[in-house]
């Protein structure tokens, strides 16, 4: 899937577990704009240096995936998440000085999905 908005903010990489680390980001999405949306992606592994190239602000086009997941608390009670994962990030708009498309394709299904080492815990992330 791929869409393209405005960086409205962009917050540093957290280490998650010893194998794991995410990078997440706002982009404003308007194909209404007089309602835009405000989505939060989020970057794994590698390609948390994605987001190096750009700035709050810039026009980007994101390519990414939807992911969603199933988890079971200590109650037993299910839960399930979904998350935008990005896997490109590229400049919207021509010229000089915008960051070029970076991309490597998407994520593998272990990086993105291994939130606690492979064992469900008390955190889903």
């Amino acid at each position: 899937m791929k869409v393209s908005g405005k960086l409205v903010e962009i917050f540093k990489t957290v280490q998650i577990t010893d194998k794991f680390s995410k990078r997440e980001f706002v982009l404003e999405y308007a194909p209404n704009p007089k309602y835009p949306e405000l989505v939060k992606f989020e970057i794994v592994q590698d390609k948390c240096a994605l987001l190096d190239d750009f700035k709050v602000g810039d026009a980007v086009e994101v390519d990414f995936d939807l992911r969603g997941r199933k988890w079971t608390d200590k109650q037993g009670e299910v839960r399930y998440f979904t998350t935008v994962q990005a896997w490109r990030l590229s400049s919207a708009e021509g010229g000089a000085g915008n960051a070029p498309s970076k991309s490597s394709g998407p994520s593998s299904d272990e990086d993105s999905t291994d939130y606690g080492g492979g064992k469900e815990s008390d955190d889903p992330f």
